[in-house]
């Protein structure tokens, strides 16, 4: 766990942990378990090499399952991937990181995307280890896959809701052609920041009868988002489709509006942090696992349980 506390004081390579750990006090070595040496019980941190050995050798189902947060209880899950590009090693393409993070910010777990596959084939293998009982699985078109909703309602008992595009024309074609201009269910959000103004009119309709052939759909939402740029004046305009197993008595517009936004919650507290604060998309760390060991060391430094996973979550790293 000195890793983890050496990421979060700054520390972007192996060489800055283990100088980090070699100037770590004596009562910081202690909290995080380093091993004891010699008749005065004098705290010894792991070197730089062990840093560098344990982070690139150890299974990151490890770590990641060990720092993660346990998704029962929450409203929400998001799944989304993120490529660190700069752990591209000649021929080899970066490594690729599915992860699902719940709706109030907690990192559930992530796993490494093999690169002989995509992320479609790991969704599955991401989530089947958590309870998801009546939790609502949100997840770009990439995953608007008829399996992973079977997997989800059928196998999990959750929810869902995805976003329909181009990947699924059909659906999408049908989606586009129901008629959104009588629909009487709707909201409107508006909101101010970052230098623009979004207004957000999101729109429901039960679709229970209407033929779409994706399972357990129950409603679809249209969200039209409208955005206005203070500092050029520039508007844009956005149409998102949705579709969810949640009924309408489950879900209002409103509900459905917040869950398409919280998809939001994983770009914006864990992907845009990494590339921003631990500059991850820079880093040369590429070989074995660090890449995937790095970014769950990222993960728990930016979560809010950091301090109780600190002392209780991987005394053995600082021990080895």
């Amino acid at each position: 766990m000195d890793s983890g506390s050496a990421v979060v004081a700054g520390a972007r390579s192996y060489a800055a942990i283990g100088q980090w750990s070699a100037n770590a006090p004596q009562h910081a070595l202690a909290r995080l378990g380093a091993r004891v040496v010699g008749a005065l019980g004098v705290r010894v941190a792991p070197s730089a090499a062990t840093i560098r050995r344990v982070i690139g050798l150890v299974c990151p189902g490890g770590p990641a399952g060990l720092t993660g947060a346990d998704p029962v209880g929450s409203d929400s899950i998001a799944v989304d991937g993120k490529a660190t590009r700069g752990s591209r090693n000649g021929t080899s393409p970066a490594a690729h990181l599915l992860a699902a993070m719940t709706g109030d910010g907690r990192t559930v777990t992530q796993l490494r995307v093999s690169d002989k596959t995509n992320e479609i084939t790991c969704f599955t293998a991401l989530l089947a280890p958590y309870d998801l009982t009546g939790i609502t699985v949100t997840a770009d078109a990439l995953h608007t896959q008829r399996g992973h909703v079977r997997f989800l309602v059928e196998e999990k008992k959750a929810h869902y809701l995805l976003v329909v595009k181009g990947n699924q024309p059909e659906l999408h074609r049908r989606l586009r052609a129901l008629p959104w201009k009588d629909v009487i269910a709707r909201r409107y959000d508006r909101e101010m920041g970052h230098g623009r103004k979004e207004t957000r009119v999101t729109r429901a309709l039960t679709v229970t009868n209407l033929g779409l052939d994706f399972p357990h759909s129950a409603q679809a939402a249209r969200i039209l988002r409208y955005r206005t740029d203070f500092k050029t004046g520039t508007v844009s305009r956005q149409t998102i489709y949705a579709i969810t197993d949640l009924t309408s008595h489950q879900a209002s517009p409103q509900r459905l509006g917040q869950l398409a936004r919280s998809q939001r919650t994983i770009e914006n507290r864990l992907h845009f942090v990494r590339d921003t604060t631990f500059a991850e998309d820079a880093s040369k760390i590429r070989t074995g696992r660090g890449p995937e060991n790095m970014a769950t060391l990222h993960n728990l430094t930016r979560s809010p349980d950091f301090a109780t996973v600190l002392l209780d979550g991987l005394p053995c790293l600082a021990s080895t």
